[in-house]
């Protein structure tokens, strides 16, 4: 849904934002929310800079809890970092209070918004040209996980029912196969033996959960290369942003998620499967700068099951993209009909190629 100028303006006028208002217009690229960078005119010409994002309550069905956790970690963060002499408005997100104080804002129509102060002179990126943009993100992601140590996980919702749970996400598929809403079942047998020969696979980290090998943690849960901000003149991980499903979890979810976006050659929706592959080089460049900065926390579990961490959340995520396809697709949007099919075939040839190298990344975590 498209907001009107004057909607968003309306909006705006809610929120503690300083100086006089620019101008909003939408910014970023993210399948979820609505995003828009507002702009104000401080005395003096300096512009200062805001993030207005619309929350898509269809996916996060509980804004109140989903804002609530956002509230409690940022300013959990931002108290560790002032502690370390760090800058807790460059190092975290910085929720913006609306005029009666809240945290986020209900509007007429019954849309839900929040805004952040605009991390300058940083940017997000969707795809590493290199290898350094990838390492900064790795220690980015392990620094957040360290600094997140002591944070009592219990205290968060969980803002997506079993948002990592792959036999879940599993039964889920075969709802969606049985159901088949959208007609497109017989289009996608092939998908559905690869997802299914795997089946026997799905349940290996919760399982070291519930034998105790491996904690409940604080995780961001989408640990992709653009939830983190780079500063512009160093290249070094600014902040983890977009924090919607941090909520406990497994510190494998926050390493596989990112190697599965990162350590691939290609986007996440590239049609020519000849250009997808696993790269092991960027896996072992994220894993050192990952344990680099998280190494000191992990259980000697985690750092063994960190590959199948990575195998299960690339399996997972094309499993939820074949799923959404199937059920004509409510949760991720799409540019064009097949877009979640792509995804998921893009994610299932990943897999198919880790399993390829499965004993030289085995072996390069360990030596890591």
């Amino acid at each position: 849904m498209h907001s009107t100028q004057a909607q968003l303006e309306n909006v705006i006028q809610h929120f503690q934002f300083d100086g006089q208002f620019i101008s909003v217009e939408p910014h970023g690229h993210g399948h979820i929310n609505d995003t828009y960078q507002v702009r104000f005119a401080l005395p003096g010409g300096r512009i200062k800079r805001y993030i207005l994002q619309r929350i898509n309550t269809r996916v996060f069905q509980n804004p109140q809890a989903l804002m609530e956790n956002i509230a409690k970690v940022t300013t959990f963060l931002r108290r560790v970092i002032e502690q370390n002499g760090g800058d807790p408005d460059r190092e975290s997100l910085t929720l913006i209070q609306t005029r009666a104080g809240e945290n986020w804002l209900q509007d007429s129509v019954r849309s839900i918004w929040r805004a952040y102060l605009f991390i300058e002179n940083a940017v997000s990126l969707q795809q590493a040209d290199s290898i350094e943009p990838f390492i900064s993100a790795a220690k980015a992601f392990g620094q957040f996980q360290l600094r997140l140590t002591d944070f009592p996980a219990h205290e968060l919702h969980e803002t997506i029912a079993d948002f990592h749970n792959t036999p879940k996400r599993l039964n889920d598929l075969k709802i969606a196969v049985q159901q088949d809403v959208a007609g497109r079942v017989s289009t996608v047998s092939e998908e559905l033996a690869f997802v299914f020969q795997r089946e026997h696979e799905t349940g290996k980290l919760l399982d070291a959960l519930a034998q105790g090998t491996v904690p409940l943690r604080v995780t961001h849960n989408d640990t992709k290369l653009n939830n983190v901000m780079l500063d512009l003149d160093t290249g070094a991980g600014v902040c983890v942003i977009d924090l919607d499903t941090v909520m406990p979890g497994l510190s494998l979810y926050d390493y596989g998620d990112a190697i599965r976006f990162g350590a691939s050659s290609a986007d996440e929706d590239e049609k020519d499967l000849t250009r997808v592959w696993f790269d092991l080089d960027k896996a072992a460049a994220y894993t050192q700068g990952f344990f680099e900065t998280a190494r000191s926390i992990l259980t000697p579990a985690e750092k063994e099951l960190a590959p199948w961490g990575a195998k299960l959340m690339t399996l997972e995520c094309g499993i939820r993209f074949l799923t959404d396809y199937l059920q004509n697709d409510p949760y991720f949007k799409t540019k064009y009909p097949e877009h979640n099919l792509v995804r998921a075939r893009t994610q299932f040839k990943l897999v198919a190629d880790m399993e390829s190298k499965w004993a030289a990344y085995q072996a390069l975590v360990s030596r890591i």
